[in-house]
């Protein structure tokens, strides 16, 4: 089993794809998923979306997977500003109710079990910010890792 990574980078940074290996029959690459800015004051979710892109030469199953950006758990995953956390996640689903990570801990994976050969296959990435946190205004960062197996 091959792997490739990419950063997946939340507030107004950019993320980038590059593989690791020189014969990768695989590519993966993201789109940030940025939040832009969050009303403390709004009682609704801060929601918004990302993607990921893979393409594979070969058929055969292919499996993404979320790392938890620095944060002890997968839910919540956090993003910083010092040593002040803001609580968000990322899910797979627009109902936003399947956390997207490695299988553990109540999460799920991206799985195909038959992409299609040479084409770019791109799934979203759900983003939510939970109503009701009690933070100062600034710049929240966290760079998620997304590692394609296949």
């Amino acid at each position: 089993m091959k792997k490739f990574l990419s950063s997946l980078s939340l507030g107004l940074a950019v993320a980038l794809a590059w593989p690791r290996t020189a014969m990768a029959v695989c590519t993966i690459s993201t789109t940030p998923v940025s939040f832009g800015n969050y009303n403390v004051f709004s009682v609704t979710p801060l929601d918004t979306t990302g993607t990921v892109t893979y393409r594979c030469g070969t058929e055969r199953n292919i499996r993404i997977s979320l790392n938890r950006g620095g944060a002890a758990t997968f839910n919540p995953r956090r993003m910083l500003k010092g040593s002040e956390a803001l609580n968000y996640n990322l899910y797979r689903d627009a109902a936003r109710t399947t956390i997207w990570g490695d299988g553990t801990g109540g999460t799920q994976v991206y799985f195909d079990a038959n992409p299609p050969n040479n084409q770019n296959v791109t799934v979203n990435i759900f983003g939510r910010i939970p109503a009701g946190q009690d933070v100062t205004a600034g710049s929240y960062t966290n760079t998620i890792t997304a590692t394609i197996d296949f």
